[in-house]
């Protein structure tokens, strides 16, 4: 990462930091639906909005899109022998995120960014 935000968790800095994966079905944003915007717990980048958000049952909020072609980084990943993934980063920071697979809704994207809810905050569209 480029610059690590001080009042981060030690959870949050394994997971952003050192390329970490929260336990599937534990976080707070995977059956989390509200309107509005997600952006990196490290930086405040937005990443996501909440209409691209669905639930894929993988156990890790998911999302059809980032919020623009310039919000994310993606990186071959070779972290497991003989499964090759794309990791996705925060354009900004590089903190990491999670992973995006092409195993997504095939009327949008065909995408699926499977994201730890710990490297995200949100920003609520309610007035």
């Amino acid at each position: 990462m480029k610059k690590i935000n001080n009042s981060l968790t030690e959870e949050e800095l394994i997971v952003l930091r050192d390329k970490g994966t929260e336990r599937a079905f534990s976080g707070k944003f995977d059956s989390f639906y509200e309107d509005g915007t997600y952006k990196c717990k490290n930086c405040g980048h937005e990443l996501f909005k909440s209409e691209t958000k669905y639930n894929a049952g993988c156990g890790w909020p998911s999302f059809f899109e980032a919020v623009n072609e310039d919000a994310i980084i993606y990186r071959d990943d070779h972290s497991i022998y003989g499964r090759p993934r794309t990791e996705i980063l925060c354009a900004n920071c590089e903190g990491h995120l999670g992973h995006v697979f092409n195993d997504g809704p095939v009327d949008k994207t065909g995408l699926r960014y499977c994201v730890n809810s710990i490297s995200l905050d949100f920003d609520s569209e309610k007035k």
